[in-house]
């Protein structure tokens, strides 16, 4: 489900223990994280969701915007929580795009997936549209040995700016070893579950 595009050493595969010391820690109270330059040992991607059932299609065109996030997740860094107060990131390992662009293409892709909208875009792309997709991230990141992805969703009508629904998402999904890609692997499966319902409230609207 998750590959790591460019694995070179074994130097991200420590456990998450081990990786939280040497990461970068911030206080939430002391503002955004300064994030040191680095050349990750590995690169991962994330994976949209197939082979889920939805209601049924729909002639609307939906677009999907950047998803806002604060900026300790709004960056390729790979973040999780030593504790509540606390950013850090794990060692060695980054994301193939900023976090919030990365998950608004598989938020899209879910959607194509589907075949059941008539169009799913992105903006600067032309389409007309019907609706948009406002989606917050809340919180995507490792936590008590499990990852959490926590959004925040709205479907505004484009004609009226109206938001005709709106909800939170939670998902999570327990890590099975102690190497980033089993962080990684975690992070993937929560945000499925998290996209799939995501995608079925939308659909179940428009």
């Amino acid at each position: 489900m998750v590959r790591d595009g460019k694995t070179r050493t074994a130097g991200g595969r420590s456990g998450l223990a081990a990786g939280l010391a040497i990461a970068i820690s911030v206080a939430l109270v002391g503002g955004c994280a300064r994030l040191l330059p680095q050349t990750p040992d590995a690169i991962y991607d994330l994976s949209a969701p197939t082979g889920f059932s939805v209601p049924a299609g729909s002639n609307a065109q939906i677009l999907v915007p950047t998803p806002s996030a604060v900026r300790a997740l709004a960056s390729e860094r790979i973040a999780a929580r030593p504790s509540a107060s606390e950013y850090a990131y794990l060692p060695g390992a980054v994301w193939a795009d900023s976090l919030p662009s990365l998950l608004q293409a598989r938020l899209l892709e879910t959607l194509q997936d589907t075949g059941r909208v008539r169009a799913a875009a992105l903006p600067g792309q032309g389409v007309l549209i019907d609706y948009q997709i406002i989606l917050d991230i809340r919180a995507f990141e490792i936590a008590d040995h499990a990852a959490v992805a926590d959004f925040a969703l709205k479907l505004m009508d484009d004609r009226t700016g109206r938001v005709v629904a709106s909800d939170i998402v939670q998902a999570r999904s327990p890590v099975v070893g102690s190497t980033n890609q089993d962080y990684v692997a975690a992070l993937d499966a929560a945000m499925d579950a998290a996209f799939v319902e995501v995608t079925r409230k939308v659909l179940a609207r428009i």
